[in-house]
């Protein structure tokens, strides 16, 4: 099967290790072009990684006739734009989360690939990191029973730019952090029902210039009357801390480990101690690279997408909720959220 010739809009931490997955370390893909609008940074990457065009403006690389796909990591504000204009050249996309800040603009995305019959998939990355993908298996096959609760944590080693973190380009906390664990909630769970919410900013006071928080906990009820509990912070200074637990009526998973070598040093003067996971790029470096591969498979293989906008919608509409839950103190019904 020949490879698929990928084009990567958005160059920045996160887009440069899709590059070199794209360009290097997936046997589906070719990288033939990347754009980004901060001076030389395009050209920058595509030396390094061999790309053969590199381009300032994005709508230059979705008009290159030798891109057969798009894979988009811009900013959160900027992907409508992007993937709309992908759908109606009619390439298959793979767009980075949150899908948009607002649900309007999802909906906008929604028609038009729906319009042009595209294929597009959503990045929800946990998906595929082993062992949340294992745990999907084990509760569909009825290990632990029904499940009954659900129960995440999401803890950053520090907090972001000041620039990063402001909602008017990241959606704030519980949209930009918090959809990862509400995309989780909705896959082992179901539709999410109600939601509340408290937050704070009480570690970076900073982050209140921007109107950002630093810590949240959200309370969920799902469509099927089961619960679930959503814990985040930007101050777990010890480490990236990510982990969920589902609890069944015939049994418990745990997801999630700490400790990124497999050392543990023991001493009298010391007690036991042990390294933990430095950041988002190590704890899940295998599932970005399974989910861009899946994404090149499924448009080689013409298979349905495993996440789709709505997937996209749904865990948005549970992060503005949720939003507006911690803003009013009310508890608020998802439903309603429009």
């Amino acid at each position: 099967m020949s490879r698929l010739n990928v084009g990567l809009i958005g160059l920045g931490r996160l887009g440069r290790v899709y590059a070199r997955d794209l360009a290097g370390r997936i046997p589906e893909t070719r990288l033939v072009a990347v754009a980004d609008p901060a001076g030389t940074v395009a050209k920058d990457v595509a030396a390094e990684l061999d790309v053969p065009r590199a381009y300032s403006d994005a709508m230059a690389l979705l008009d290159d006739s030798n891109v057969d796909a798009i894979v988009i990591v811009t900013p959160t504000h900027v992907h409508r734009e992007h993937v709309i204009a992908a759908a109606e050249r009619r390439k298959p996309v793979f767009c980075e989360k949150p899908p948009a800040l607002a649900l309007d603009e999802v909906a906008a995305m929604k028609t038009a690939i729906d319009r042009s019959g595209v294929f597009f998939q959503m990045g929800f990355m946990r998906r595929f990191d082993p062992g949340y993908a294992a745990a999907k298996k084990q509760i569909d096959a009825g290990r632990i029973g029904t499940p009954l609760v659900f129960k995440a944590t999401s803890r950053d080693p520090f907090r972001p730019s000041l620039e990063y973190a402001n909602p008017a380009s990241s959606g704030g906390m519980l949209i930009d952090m918090g959809i990862h664990d509400f995309d989780l909630a909705r896959w082992f769970m179901g539709e999410v029902r109600t939601v509340s919410a408290i937050g704070a900013t009480i570690a970076y006071p900073e982050l209140a210039t921007v109107g950002d928080i630093d810590n949240a906990i959200v309370s969920l009820t799902f469509a099927s009357g089961t619960l679930g509990a959503v814990d985040l912070t930007r101050s777990g200074i010890y480490g990236y801390d990510i982990s969920t637990e589902i609890l069944g009526l015939a049994g418990t998973i745990r997801i999630g480990y700490l400790r990124e070598t497999p050392i543990v040093i023991m001493t009298k003067e010391h007690g036991v101690s042990h390294d933990t996971v430095p950041y988002f790029m190590e704890r899940f470096r295998d599932a970005y690279t399974n989910q861009l591969q899946d994404f090149a498979q499924n448009v080689q293989l013409d298979r349905q997408p495993p996440i789709t906008i709505d997937d996209g919608m749904e865990a948005l509409r549970v992060g503005v909720a949720a939003t507006r839950a911690r803003e009013t103190g009310m508890t608020v019904t998802v439903a309603d959220v429009t």
